[in-house]
């Protein structure tokens, strides 16, 4: 079966809102590898699909990110097992943080999880993200932390995960890497790109072996009213089709 055949099968069984979801999730996939982000086959970026059931999508077990596409995707419940047949398979362990999080957050409809360089390199630093870049900024309005525990196979730490996440929607996980939410694959992409930037510019800023200059706690506050009036409150919206536009001009195969 060509893949342009793939593709129609695939779409013709699931619902245009599925599909849309689909393309947006094998959009962040292919953007995560295209930023330098990816870890080989490891990490996950899920989005729940839409309508009543809880079922989610998910890249298959071995594929490279620059290599998903929208109906490559693997659609699982919570325990991860699959609910549409698929030549495809998932690494079960490996969403396991991502379970724990689409169980607890209604609003947590893609869930993004890296091992980036600069972002381990941070989450191993005692003080975590500091105040010192207008990046850090925007991260620490809603910023939580969750301290290692091994890898992520045990059920009994999505308690302990869920709790420390709260209702925010950045997370550092200690010695282990980055994890953002939002209520599309625009918004967690976005959030993981300011958090990932700010540990970059962090570790960079440290590099130079001087003492840092810290945002003064006044202006803490100023901030988020600050961002809502530049983005219009909708900087990931405003930034997405940009993002599409790029990956259509080097690949648009994540469409398939």
């Amino acid at each position: 079966m060509t893949a342009t055949a793939k593709t129609s099968a695939i779409r013709d069984q699931v619902s245009a809102e599925e599909w849309h979801t689909r393309v947006d999730l094998a959009a962040a996939y292919r953007l995560v590898a295209l930023y330098g982000w990816d870890d080989l086959i490891f990490t996950h970026i899920s989005a729940r699909v839409p309508g009543e059931s809880h079922h989610f999508l998910l890249n298959p077990y071995g594929m490279m990110f620059e290599e998903v596409t929208a109906s490559s995707l693997v659609k699982i419940d919570l325990a991860g097992n699959k609910v549409m047949e698929s030549p495809h398979f998932i690494n079960p362990a490996g969403f396991t943080i991502h379970s724990a999080v689409h169980a607890a957050r209604e609003d947590a409809l893609c869930v993004m999880h890296l091992h980036t360089e600069c972002g381990i390199a941070v989450s191993a630093q005692k003080d975590g993200l500091l105040p010192i870049s207008q990046q850090a900024m925007l991260a620490l309005q809603s910023l939580a932390y969750h301290d290692y525990e091994g890898l992520a196979l045990n059920e009994a730490e999505k308690p302990r995960l869920v709790a420390d996440l709260g209702d925010k929607y950045h997370m550092i996980l200690r010695n282990h890497g980055l994890l953002t939410i939002g209520s599309t694959a625009a918004e967690a992409f976005l959030a993981m790109f300011l958090l990932e930037r700010a540990c970059r510019i962090q570790i960079l800023a440290q590099s130079g072996g001087r003492e840092l200059i810290s945002v003064p706690e006044p202006v803490h506050r100023l901030v988020e009213q600050q961002v809502k009036a530049v983005t219009i409150g909708q900087g990931a919206e405003l930034t997405w089709p940009g993002l599409l536009r790029k990956l259509d001009r080097i690949d648009p195969s994540y469409r398939e």
